[in-house]
Order: structure tokens, then sequence, then C-alpha cells
């Protein structure tokens, strides 16, 4: 095991908030009785508030950035695991309270690891990453819902992002009618190949509206935030859902009892950083079937480490289409 490796710490100086490439040790990790060598990371847009300090995700320094990773156990002090097991980790505080995955390796707890279902290989697992884990939970939060594919159109938000891709891709194969929403013209025809059926501008639910409007949706994926999840909750029909699982465009929700009373929406709030066991096992093997790799396929790029540093706030400014895999090794 050799005695350093590369990692993107993030750390505070007297000049601010800086991020690189660092060579560090295992003593320089969170403790944990699992140490993973870890082939693949993603970049997120939580990712990009962490890299670039623009938003408050970690919560002391240095600190190893990644919301996640997959790889093979190297060493463990679990029952649970053994060395060669391939894992994948999402969320659990990585780069808030414990150390990350932008790095070639992790010390994690054997309670935050979840193994890797058939059909899924280490880069197919962060081509998915938090972003289609994310995802995932949202279509099952449909679906306990009680909202199918007979019901109507499904809008899903910042479509062409991370989550809103797999999602799209997922919810197609599964036989819903997808709208997609997004801000740039140029994803239609990527949205489209994933199984969008229509794809509207975001402006048309970016704005403040009535807070209650013409009932469309059956139910939502909503990544967004803001007055577009305000304006997807007026217009769900009766006895629909919103599942909502970010804030691109804002944490604020300014909206009434109507939907709620009025046509028995419900608004699923998504949690991925804490979600338990059950619920994540649930969504990864859901997405060794449900998800069609080909799709996945045509959404993702690979980039080395170092390319992080770059990306981290072009996905600020929603300039990042699809999926990121980052090759912690390259």
């Amino acid at each position: 095991m050799a005695d350093t490796f590369r990692a993107i710490v993030a750390n505070k100086t007297d000049d601010g908030y800086v991020s690189k490439i660092e060579q560090i040790g295992l003593d320089q990790l969170s403790e944990g009785d699992v140490v993973v060598d870890v082939a693949y990371s993603t970049l997120n847009y939580k990712d990009g508030l962490a890299v670039t300090g623009k938003g408050k995700i970690c919560e002391s320094f240095p600190m190893v950035c990644g919301i996640d990773f997959s790889g093979t156990v190297a060493s463990s002090d679990s029952a649970d695991f053994k060395p060669g097991d391939q894992v994948v980790l999402n969320g659990y505080g990585l780069s808030q309270n414990h150390s990350g995955g932008y790095a070639e390796k992790a010390r994690v707890r054997s309670g935050m690891l979840v193994k890797l279902p058939d059909g899924v290989d280490l880069k197919s697992a962060m081509a998915v990453g938090t972003a289609g884990y994310t995802a995932m939970l949202c279509v099952l939060a449909l679906e306990k819902h009680g909202v199918g594919p007979k019901d109507g159109e499904v809008l899903v938000t910042g479509a062409a992002g991370g989550v809103g891709s797999v999602a799209v891709s997922v919810l197609a194969k599964l036989g819903y009618t997808v709208v997609a929403s997004t801000g740039r013209e140029s994803t239609h025809d990527y949205l489209k190949s994933l199984g969008a059926a229509e794809c509207i501008d975001r402006n048309t639910l970016s704005e403040q509206g009535k807070p209650f409007q013409k009932p469309r949706w059956a139910g939502v994926v909503d990544t967004v935030g803001s007055h577009t999840l305000a304006n997807a909750l007026a217009q769900t029909k009766y006895g629909g859902c919103v599942a909502a699982c970010g804030l691109a465009g804002g944490p604020d929700l300014s909206t009434t009892v109507l939907p709620f009373i009025l046509r028995g929406v419900t608004l699923a709030g998504i949690d991925s950083v804490e979600a338990p066991m059950a619920a994540r096992t649930e969504a990864w093997a859901r997405l060794a079937v449900d998800l069609p790799m080909d799709k996945l396929n045509a959404m993702t790029e690979t980039v080395p480490l170092e390319k992080v540093l770059e990306l981290a706030p072009e996905i600020l400014k929603g300039q990042v289409r699809g999926r990121v895999i980052v090759d912690v090794n390259a």
C-alpha cells in the first residue's frame, strides 16, 4: 500500500478558500473500519459547491472533497466486507464531515457501504452516482404514492442535469410520458434520445405564478426548488406526487396549502445523504434493472481528477450536461 496518494483537498487559508490536488496519507482521512481503493467518483452540484466554496458544504478543514465513490475493498475490520469486494458509497456526510471520494483511497465505516449489485461495475456505478441514485429515490417515491404510467404526464425539471437525465431515462423505460424542463434548447435532442416525449422551456416554470393552476402533471421530479417547485405543485393533478430533491434555483418555496387540501397533492422530500440502508439497497437494485445502460453511456463523460477543479464552477452555472465520471487514478 503506497504511503501517500492523491486527493482533492479543500482548505481555508489566509488567502481564502482553496481546493487543490495534494499528496496525503491514510492518517489524514476520517476514521473507519474499511479501507477502499477508489476507482471512480463523480461530479455533482453539491461537489461544485464544496470544491469552489460557494456553499458551506465542508464543516471542517482540511477536507477531502467528493460526495461519492466506487471502489474495491483493500482491507477491512468488518465481518460484512472482505478485500476484493466491490462497493459504492453515496452521501453519509462525505465531503462534509467525513473525508470524501476525490482521492485514490478512502477510509469509511462499514455501515456506509453498499455492495454493488450484479450487472453494475465500478465505472457504471459512478455513471449512476449520487445523481442517479437520487433520481431512483424520486421514482420510487412516485411509485409508492401510486403514480403510474397510465396516470398522465410526468414532469422532470432541470432535466439535462445529472439527476434529471437519469430520471428521464428511467421513467421513460418504465412507460411514463416524460416532459423535460430545461433552459438549454441545445439539449432537446439529447433529452428526447433519453426518452422525453416533450421538452419545455424552464422559463414557463421559473417565475412566480398563481398558487393554484390548471392541472397537468400526474407526478413531478423536481431538482430546482423555488418558483419552479411552487408552479409544479400548483399544476399537479388530483392525488399526484411531487418528489423534490434539489435547490439549483434556490431553497425558498413560496406557495399555499391549496394544492394539498384541494387536490390531495403529496410533496415528497428526497434525501440521499442520510437515506436508510434499506432504501439505498432498493434503489441500487432497481437501477441495475430499470436504467438503460446504453442511455447511461450516452449521457456520460469521463475526466481525470484534476479536471474537477475546472468543471466545479461550470456545474454551478448549469453548463455541465448529463453525468461526469471522475477517474481518480488518471
